[in-house]
Parts: structure tokens; sequence; C-alpha cells
């Protein structure tokens, strides 16, 4: 996207967005946080409010974005916990004034405590009954966490940013190829691991929890991918990965073998990170949160800390 997405989407658009499927918003707006879409809790009269997320141009297809729905609603189907999309007239995905949206019942919640074994153990638990749904089918349109999609396109992002200096592209480029490479050897070591459909970003923004337990919020990042990489965000440190597996394999099997994908996928999301900060740049939000990225001893550490992690793999 080579202009500002989001900037024709006004409070009365998001109003009348609403409003178009027969809901009577009160006027209350609040914006919730979200740098990749835009995601407002909305006010109904004589009703609960509802979330209205706005989905980045250009980021997904139409059929990318109903695997998603779908598979929310698989998982709602299952009893687990998950906020899914509101249908109208059968449909999940709607149009409005150019901007294709969604709408969903509001579940609050608090942050888990991730310091505690207990959360951890349940967590464990419900992720693995999300990733027994998620072995059932695999996705056709929404890609998969790779070495293509999480190393070379971030990559090409960042070079065909200005956020980079140009001095510094040949010592970034020899950087992300380091780290290519000791990633490759790494999965080659590891062997083939099965993928199943994904949560994709499951960090502890992305769980909401009450006195009823925990549930998950946002699916915009669902791929195929390997159960690990629904696991590690969660763990400050080994113990806590112990309390998740504890959990998980009370209900599924884990392959042990995919923790040797740990230091893999943290170095893949670090490089994916900076790319997709290069890569929205444009979009207002992004130089407001992500000031760092505009100055170039940011991007000096940036690669110091990719040959670090390509030495760590090795």
């Amino acid at each position: 996207m080579k202009t500002a997405p989001y900037a024709t989407l006004t409070p009365d658009l998001v109003l009348d967005a609403v409003a178009a499927y027969g809901l009577w918003p009160d006027g209350r707006l609040l914006a919730l946080n979200s740098y990749e879409n835009r995601v407002w809790q909305v006010g109904i009269e004589d009703a609960a409010p509802v979330i209205a997320k706005f989905y980045r141009p250009g980021r997904w297809s139409d059929a990318a974005i109903a695997e998603e729905h779908a598979f929310a609603q698989e998982l709602a189907d299952a009893e687990i916990p998950l906020v899914a999309p509101l249908a109208f007239a059968g449909r999940t995905l709607l149009v409005h004034a150019g901007f294709r949206y969604a709408l969903a019942p509001r579940h609050g919640g608090r942050a888990p405590q991730l310091e505690a074994r207990e959360t951890l153990e349940w967590l464990g638990r419900l992720l693995a009954r999300v990733h027994a749904v998620g072995s059932r089918a695999t996705f056709a349109q929404r890609g998969a966490l790779n070495r293509e999609s999480f190393i070379a396109r971030p990559m090409h992002a960042v070079l065909a940013s200005s956020l980079l200096p140009a001095h510094l592209h040949p010592a970034y480029r020899d950087a992300v190829h380091a780290l290519d490479r000791a990633i490759a050897t790494r999965e080659a070591a590891v062997g083939p691991v099965r993928t199943l459909r994904l949560h994709g970003d499951c960090h502890a923004g992305n769980i909401l929890w009450t006195d009823a337990g925990p549930h998950f919020v946002d699916l915009d990042d669902a791929r195929m991918g390997p159960a690990m990489q629904d696991l590690w965000m969660l763990a400050a440190d080994d113990a806590a990965l112990t309390a998740l597996l504890d959990g998980y394999e009370q209900w599924r099997d884990f392959d042990r073998t995919e923790l040797a994908l740990i230091p893999a996928l943290r170095a893949m999301r670090q490089v994916h990170h900076a790319g997709w900060i290069a890569a929205r740049w444009l979009d207002p939000a992004f130089p407001a949160a992500f000031p760092f990225a505009a100055e170039p001893c940011w991007w000096e550490e940036h690669i110091g800390d990719l040959h670090a992690l390509a030495e760590e793999l090795a």
C-alpha cells in the first residue's frame, strides 16, 4: 500500500458501516490497539457493544479472510472459547465505502498471568484443543510460516524501503542470508514436522482472561505452520515452556523434536517484524509507534542481532 490506507476511515464512516447491517450505533466509539488493521468498539442502542474490525487494504484476499472466518467458526462450534465474527444474511465479510470489515461480539477480559504455572497449563490445554481442530484441514489461501514468508519477503520489504540507509544494504543483506542459511540447516537437522492451521500470533495480547478462563481473539495471522509456533511466545523461560507442554499433552500429543525449532522461529519473527515495519511505514500509525526504525543506529543493532542469532543457531 503506497498511501495511507485508512485516511478516509473516519468515525462517521465506522458508525455508518455498523448501521449498514441493521445495528443502531449509539455514538460511542473506542479505538482499540491495532496497527495492522483498525479496530473499534462500537456502542449499540439497547444492546451490548460490538467490535468492528476493518481489514488493511491489499493484505489478504477475500478468500483468505473467508478461511479465517471459517476457522474461527469451526473453533467456536467445537466449544473452544474464541470470538467468531457475526454473520449477516450468511455473510461475515462485509463491505462499506470500499472497506472490508467484520463485526463481532464484544468479549472483555484481562491479560493472563503468564508467571503462574496453573495459567500456563490451562493455556497449554486450550492450545491443544485449538490444534486438534486445526489439524483437521489445511488452509488453501492463507499461506504458511516458512523462510519465504518470514525471511525472504520481509528482507525485500526492508531493502525497498527508505528506512534502511543505503550504505547498510550490503551488511543487512549478508546478515539475513547468513541467518537464512543457519535456519535452513536447523530445519534440515530437525527433519520434517507436521504443519497445521495455527492461531499464528499467539502472544499474551491476543488472549483475554475472565473468571471463566481464557479466550482467544484475533486470527488475523492464522496460517499453516508447526504447533510450536503457538507455544513459544507464551513461554518466558524453560519452566514456563514445561508448564505449557504439560497442559498441552493432557489433551494432545506433542512432537518434542519441534523444541529445536524455537531459535529458528524466534529469529524468523525478528526478521519479519523489521520487514513489517518497513512495509507499513507510510501508514501514519507506524512512525508514531516505532520511531526508532527511522534511526540508522537501530538498523545497525538489528544487523548485529541477526548475526548473533545465526551464530546461536549454528
